[in-house]
């Protein structure tokens, strides 16, 4: 094991197994950080049990680390503006003692909605909460990297599929119901363009991001395969373990406002169910010239999904 580079992963969601997987395949010395501590089952990867928005407990967890990924996700969507914060500053705090490149998993809800393709160079323009907060930690890890105080970079993907993700992704969450066979409900609407993401991507994109010191200071898109529709994808992870497709239904509107009445989460939802009104398509290309990354094979990414 090269021991020299000490990686350190808070977080052990979808991106967060994936990155410290990678990382460990290629002999590195990886630690995994959470507030539970559980082992992720990877062989080789350290785990440490720290509240990762306790800047002094993630700092003395974090000594001697050389590169610090933020794959942290809280748990609860509806308490975003809570958790998040203190776990950022602990994140950039922690960055600043060790002196660790901070690795950001973003997203795309910096950007709000859009009229055409996305690329790096879009303002962070949202008005809804979930995304101006997104933009701020941002914002605030590239004013600290311009000081000087921090090396940073942030990798944004488009919504997750692949293996692992589970009720955080729009495809993964109704696949177990429609692998029964059975009806299943969609935000928004099925049939516009949308990119998906893969997670291991997502972790390969960062993880090359991080090593390359001329990538920082900015925004990388993940490489990721061709725009497609809810519907289309949902079907294709359903062939690839020859399953027939299923009925959609759809929930937008009058009756997703409706359940945003009794409902925090559907309240959260119908803030961000503009991704899936009308075309959302990330554009890509700089991240593939500058670190040489394609994107998994799309048939590939719906076996994996699929479990197959």
């Amino acid at each position: 094991m090269n021991t020299t580079d000490h990686h350190f992963v808070v977080g052990a969601g979808p991106v967060g197994r994936s990155t410290a997987q990678q990382l460990a395949e290629r002999g590195l010395r990886v630690t995994v950080a959470t507030r539970s501590g559980r082992d992720t089952g990877i062989a080789g990867v350290e785990h440490v049990t720290v509240d990762a928005s306790d800047a002094d407990a993630l700092s003395r967890a974090a000594e001697g680390a050389t590169t610090l990924y933020n794959c942290a996700n809280p748990g609860d969507y509806t308490q975003w503006e809570r958790a998040w914060p203190p776990l950022s500053a602990a994140l950039l705090t922690t960055a600043e003692r060790t002196g660790a490149v901070y690795a950001i998993t973003g997203n795309l809800y910096p950007y709000g909605p859009v009229d055409g393709p996305m690329t790096e160079d879009l303002p962070d323009a949202a008005t809804d909460h979930k995304g101006r907060l997104r933009a701020r930690m941002w914002a605030d890890a590239l004013a600290a990297h311009h000081e000087g105080r921090i090396r940073t970079v942030e990798v944004r993907g488009a919504d997750y599929i692949g293996p692992g993700v589970g009720g955080n992704g729009h495809i993964t969450r109704v696949l177990p119901t429609a692998l029964q066979g059975r009806t299943v409900t969609m935000m928004g609407r099925v049939d516009q363009p949308h990119t998906f993401t893969d997670v291991g991507d997502t972790a390969r994109t960062l993880i090359a991001a991080a090593a390359d010191p001329g990538a920082h200071g900015r925004v990388w898109h993940v490489p990721s395969n061709a725009p497609t529709t809810q519907r289309q994808a949902l079907t294709d992870v359903l062939a690839s373990v020859g399953r027939p497709p299923v009925r959609i239904r759809t929930l937008r509107g009058p009756a997703l406002a409706a359940l945003g009445l009794v409902s925090p989460l559907m309240r959260e939802v119908r803030d961000m169910v503009y991704q899936f009104e009308r075309p959302y398509v990330l554009d890509e290309t700089a991240a593939r010239k500058q670190f040489g990354i394609e994107p998994t094979p799309w048939d590939e990414i719906c076996r994996l999904t699929a479990g197959r």
